[in-house]
């Protein structure tokens, strides 16, 4: 493996009741977060193939992560979101990398699927510095019930010479959701849209 990660986290957040409602079934979403070291930090670099290759990796070996944790097959998985948080000595251009041009094929491979784009955020911060994953129907962007979020931190991370890089799957969409739009029944899966 190309990426030097010094540690991996996995939350797991499941939601039972909301507004004094019971959520039946509860929802629940889990992110994998790697913290890897940024081989690029302190400096300009105009090829960052490294770093997309990194990507590349980590896609797989952190999607897998997540879905284990909602205890699920890949294939079960209804929403998928990532992130990713330099640190102080890194560029977003960085995050960019990790993110953009290899990651999905392999979040999708193990998801067994996934015809929407992956939404995605990128940004710059500190040690414990919050990272908000933005979700989405993993087949139908149009479905509103799937719009949603995990916020995530790694207390001692990103060191300036760091990045952390999330993934995160749900088995669900929010909680009681009633906004309208596009339903999971209605979903056909081909356009991403739809």
């Amino acid at each position: 493996m190309k990426a030097k990660i010094r540690k991996i986290v996995v939350v797991l957040e499941e939601t039972l009741t909301e507004m004094g409602r019971t959520v039946t079934p509860p929802t629940r979403q889990a992110a994998a977060i790697a913290v890897i070291e940024n081989p690029f930090a302190g400096r300009y670099v105009e090829d960052l193939s490294e770093l997309i290759e990194i990507g590349d990796e980590l896609g797989g070996l952190l999607a897998a992560k997540a879905v284990a944790a909602l205890g699920i097959e890949g294939s079960k998985a209804e929403s998928y979101g990532k992130a990713a948080l330099v640190g102080e000595n890194g560029e977003l251009e960085h995050a960019a990398a990790l993110l953009h041009p290899k990651m999905g094929a392999p979040v999708r491979k193990v998801l067994g699927k996934g015809a929407a784009l992956i939404p995605s955020s990128k940004r710059r911060g500190g040690l414990g510095a919050e990272l908000d994953i933005p979700l989405g129907h993993k087949d139908a962007a149009f479905v509103r019930s799937h719009f949603n979020g995990m916020q995530v931190n790694v207390p001692d991370a990103p060191r300036a010479n760091e990045i952390v890089v999330a993934v995160a799957v749900t088995d669900s969409g929010r909680p009681l959701p009633r906004v309208g739009g596009l339903t999971t029944a209605e979903i056909r899966g081909e356009d991403g849209l739809r």
